[in-house]
């Protein structure tokens, strides 16, 4: 089972006793959140708002495509503008027992060309995240602590009573963070605040959902935001209108698209 990878470090020093209960008691929480109901399709107009340390801000417009289908999630995102982006159109694979496939059509090279996971450390589009970021990971891939519940308000001015888990990488040469922060709605079951700690401990990244709304029976992120708190630059991601349930053909969610838009 997977999640996203935007969403792991035992501290060296716990009680033994409370030791084996905690890391049963995360595991069991990440693999809800790893099992969270999704839509069979979905069809999304979305903002994604980059924004500097100084308060420059650029816009972009997506429409986004999702599918579920055979253990597998397709995801398609279609740059609509402005001009330096247009028709750019970036398709991700998630395999429920294997590593995600992400290809990518930039239309100066007029070519689909596939993302490397030696490139897993490069921003994706300009923005905070990165394309490791966009991964999935699988929930025995981590190792979870429960550490508390705990109340967090995130920049919305939204209050979720959370479940807090700490998750670490059992293999840290494949991800560029040494852990994970996870703050899980009791509610939804959806992680709503994660940060995310470099290879020297340091915070580098915070995601936040800041509106969860109940679509079509789906409790749907509308609104997040990627921080680096080391550069100050965020990207935010606003759902302006989203369809569920509606069958898309399956040649949206092809290389040819990713060329042709059609």
């Amino acid at each position: 089972m997977k999640h996203s990878k935007t969403l792991a470090v035992l501290t060296a020093l716990t009680i033994f006793a409370g030791s084996a209960f905690a890391d049963a008691k995360g595991t069991e929480i990440m693999t809800t959140v790893a099992d969270f109901k999704k839509p069979s399709f979905s069809r999304s107009q979305v903002i994604m708002s980059l924004q500097d340390k100084s308060g420059a801000k650029e816009d972009r417009q997506i429409i986004e495509y999702g599918k579920e289908a055979d253990g597998k999630t397709y995801v398609v995102m279609d740059f609509k503008g402005p001009a330096n982006v247009k028709d750019t159109r970036f398709l991700q694979i998630t395999n429920d027992n294997g590593p995600d496939d992400k290809f990518i059509y930039l239309p100066s090279l007029k070519s689909v060309r596939r993302v490397n996971s030696s490139e897993g450390s490069k921003s994706f589009m300009g923005s905070d995240a990165t394309y490791d970021d966009l991964s999935t990971r699988d929930v025995s891939e981590d190792d979870h602590q429960y550490l508390r519940e705990e109340s967090i308000t995130v920049e919305s001015g939204k209050a979720y009573d959370c479940y807090v888990i700490k998750e670490v990488p059992l293999d840290k040469k494949g991800t560029q963070y040494n852990y994970r922060m996870v703050w899980v709605d009791k509610e939804t079951m959806y992680p709503i605040h994660t940060e995310m700690y470099d290879k020297n401990d340091k915070l580098v990244k915070v995601l936040e959902v800041l509106n969860i709304q109940k679509i079509d029976g789906y409790d749907m992120p509308m609104e997040n935001k990627l921080k680096n708190v080391q550069t100050g630059h965020s990207t935010t991601l606003k759902i302006l209108k989203v369809e569920v349930d509606k069958p898309l053909p399956d040649r949206v969610f092809t290389q040819n698209f990713l060329t042709t838009g059609k």
